[in-house]
């Protein structure tokens, strides 16, 4: 029989997204998660013991098998092949809006911004970086962004708490609406919503 940390060693391996521990404690069929938990700080220190290239990190509520960092630059010649889409800064700035105010609206965002930025967040849906989260009671009903467990993982985050401190306040500039006193009413995010394929 396999021992149950060289399991865990093995989902961690195969699995494409991080590994919650209540999902590990269901495999295993543990009786607690905490028992899970031990199970990969245990791995995590026999890594960290033997000098391995791998690593595990908690990150987006889960754990993930990842390689260490001094290892950055032999991973870098290897995507050097690679065609990689960067963030553009437009795109960074709506994203960065979005992680520290959100719940967010996009006339909030484009006042924030003083551009419609309607275009970079159906980029960040399409990335799944952002999702819709709900609508606003406001007039018009506008949507809500907010963003994802995908976010989380691209940044290297356990949870929104890990976000840098920033100093002073991002405030939302107040928002008028049209000449009857409404704004207008969104569509619906079609193709492109909250449940689209990632896109790079």
């Amino acid at each position: 029989m396999a021992e149950q940390i060289d399991v865990v060693e093995a989902l961690l391996f195969a699995s494409d997204a991080p590994l919650e521990a209540e999902r590990i404690r269901e495999v295993l069929d543990l009786e607690h998660v905490a028992a899970a938990r031990a199970l990969v700080d245990e791995l995590k220190t026999r890594y960290e013991e033997q000098n391995r290239a791998l690593s595990i990190q908690e990150v987006g509520g889960g754990y993930r098998m990842v390689t260490r960092a001094e290892l950055a630059p032999w991973l870098v010649r290897l995507a050097r092949a690679r065609t990689r889409v960067r963030l553009s800064r437009a795109s960074l700035e709506a994203l960065a809006i979005v992680a520290y105010k959100q719940p967010v609206s996009r006339p909030e965002i484009d006042a924030v911004r003083g551009v419609n930025s309607e275009g970079v967040l159906e980029s960040l849906m399409e990335r799944r970086l952002v999702r819709i989260g709900g609508r606003k009671e406001a007039p018009g009903r506008p949507f809500l962004y907010e963003t994802t467990r995908e976010f989380l993982v691209a940044f290297g985050l356990r949870d929104l708490g890990d976000l840098p401190k920033v100093e002073g306040e991002l405030l939302i500039p107040a928002l008028e609406g049209g000449a009857d006193g409404k704004a207008p009413a969104e569509q619906g995010p079609g193709p492109s919503g909250a449940d689209v394929t990632a896109g790079g």
